[in-house]
């Protein structure tokens, strides 16, 4: 049996504590909400490409500009929920949320 560590492989969750900090500390939350931020500028743009609108058209769709669609798209802000369902429906997606408990 080999007992010698593949090289190849990582400890993600060592690699995320040493970088961003221990789960609980301001730094890791803050490093947290950027993922989210970024994940559903993700969403979006990826919505957007596969719906074939540009994002002057998103924009306009929902009376904004694209420059905020940018934003968002980037992950440099996240829009309120609110914003998201109303980009959402504009890209003619449906959102639908499942709470369990």
């Amino acid at each position: 049996m080999n007992t010698e560590k593949n090289k190849d492989f990582y400890d993600v969750s060592a690699l995320i504590e040493e970088r961003f900090g221990a789960k609980g500390t301001p730094g890791r939350a803050e490093a947290e909400e950027r993922a989210y931020a970024f994940c559903a500028g993700q969403m979006i743009e990826d919505a957007r490409k596969k719906a074939h609108l540009t994002q002057a058209e998103l924009a306009r769709r929902i009376g904004s500009d694209r420059a905020y669609i940018s934003r968002v798209e980037s992950g440099k802000i996240e829009p309120k929920i609110s914003t998201f369902y109303r980009i959402m429906n504009a890209i003619g997606c449906r959102i639908e949320l499942s709470m369990t408990p």
